[in-house]
């Protein structure tokens, strides 16, 4: 009954094994900003426009290469200047628009403009105005996609107006469609993803009170969902991505700055605590997926405006469903201070083990000795073997 209350512990709730990490970059090379947007495209990501240390909006295009982890300036966005605008990429294209032409809100133009990038050419062309908030644009919107089509929710129209609007575009046709409203009131600076063709919007800010509701969209019945509520601190200014079918939430504020990563499963509707982010804690950081890994960075942390950036690496479920036979044993447990593993293990291997927050609070050569892990605190942990850098079994531990 142990043992199996173990296992589903250890899948359900975290695991930081295979994969499961962040890796530091090169720096961005456009220099420190935040409030930009991100996408990719193939084997490419972008990152672009936003605001610098000088408080002045930018307008420049960078790709990253993570085969060389380098950055390459592509051609200006030929529209404004912008920051908070909506980035995305359909169909092989980069699109970016919306978005704000000043550091103060209330003294900038709120954009509606959308322009779409061609990798091949690097080349931009106009496309038809978001006809959303009245017209006259938005900023401080969030944007997925899903099945080629991107959803434009929320945002802001002016100083003290808001929107809870959903916007289709459909760009092999160059068209916007209204689509059913966000169910949970106006919304701004909330966080999206996208999963199997489904999307996922929540959080952000109502009237400026930060929320931490949580809805899935359907784009084929037009219909919204509640999901299970988000498990950490209410935020705005989040950033979001998806890897091997589970969504991801990071960073972002709530008053103060926030560095944790929370994945949602869809198939059990529930969240999880996974490792916080390798860099400093931060806000308005600009996100995209390559080849099933996240590339997330730049955004404001507590000394200014950053360019540092991460690579993360979920872990990979399918693989782990067909290899169950790696999951070790730990008795006694709950444990006081000494214990044992028993499993299929090859030694020598290197041990560590993890709080649940993902921080490391033991590593160390394992020939099969008994292990002491009396000068822990109270809790819960996670223990991984790894030999020549291969996860080879995982298990958890309460420690009395």
């Amino acid at each position: 009954m142990r043992l199996a209350l173990l296992l589903v512990l250890l899948l359900s709730t975290s695991l930081f094994s295979q994969g499961n990490n962040w890796k530091e970059l090169n720096d961005f090379s456009g220099g420190q900003r935040e409030r930009a947007v991100g996408f990719s495209i193939g084997d490419y990501g972008y990152l672009g426009t936003g605001l610098d240390t000088a408080e002045q909006v930018l307008k420049d295009l960078w790709r990253y290469d993570p085969s060389t982890d380098s950055w390459t300036q592509m051609a200006d966005l030929p529209g404004s200047a912008r920051r908070d605008a909506i980035g995305f990429s359909a169909g092989g294209k980069g699109y970016i628009g919306l978005g704000v032409d000043n550091e103060i809100s209330f003294q900038g133009v709120k954009m509606k403009d959308l322009w779409e990038f061609d990798p091949l050419t690097n080349t931009w062309l106009q496309k038809a105005d978001y006809p959303g908030g009245g017209g006259n644009g938005a900023f401080f919107s969030t944007v997925f996609v899903a099945d080629e089509k991107a959803y434009v929710c929320g945002g802001k129209i002016n100083p003290n107006a808001y929107i809870n609007q959903l916007w289709e575009y459909k760009p092999s046709v160059d068209t916007w469609t209204s689509r059913a409203p966000f169910p949970g009131g106006i919304r701004y600076l909330a966080v999206s993803f996208s999963i199997d063709g489904v999307g996922y919007v929540g959080m952000g800010a109502n009237q400026d009170v930060y929320k931490k509701d949580f809805y899935k969209y359907n784009p084929g019945s037009n219909s919204w969902t509640p999901i299970a509520p988000f498990p950490a601190y209410e935020r705005g200014s989040a950033s979001g991505f998806s890897i091997n079918g589970r969504g991801f939430v990071c960073l972002g504020t709530n008053g103060g700055l926030l560095d944790d990563l929370i994945e949602y499963n869809p198939e059990t509707n529930t969240w999880a605590i996974r490792a916080s982010y390798g860099g400093s804690a931060r806000k308005s950081a600009a996100a995209f997926v390559i080849n099933n890994k996240a590339y997330v960075g730049t955004g404001k942390g507590y000394s200014g405006k950053r360019r540092g950036m991460q690579e993360y690496s979920a872990t990979d479920y399918a693989s782990l469903e067909e290899n169950k036979s790696s999951q070790l044993v730990v008795f006694p447990n709950p444990s006081n201070g000494i214990i044992q593993l028993k499993g299929d293990i090859t030694i020598p291997a290197k041990l560590t083990i993890y709080t649940f927050l993902g921080n490391k609070v033991m590593e160390m050569k394992f020939m099969g000795e008994e292990i002491d892990v009396s000068d822990l605190p109270s809790g819960n942990y996670l223990v991984e073997l790894t030999k020549d850098d291969k996860v080879i079994g995982t298990t958890s531990i309460i420690k009395n």
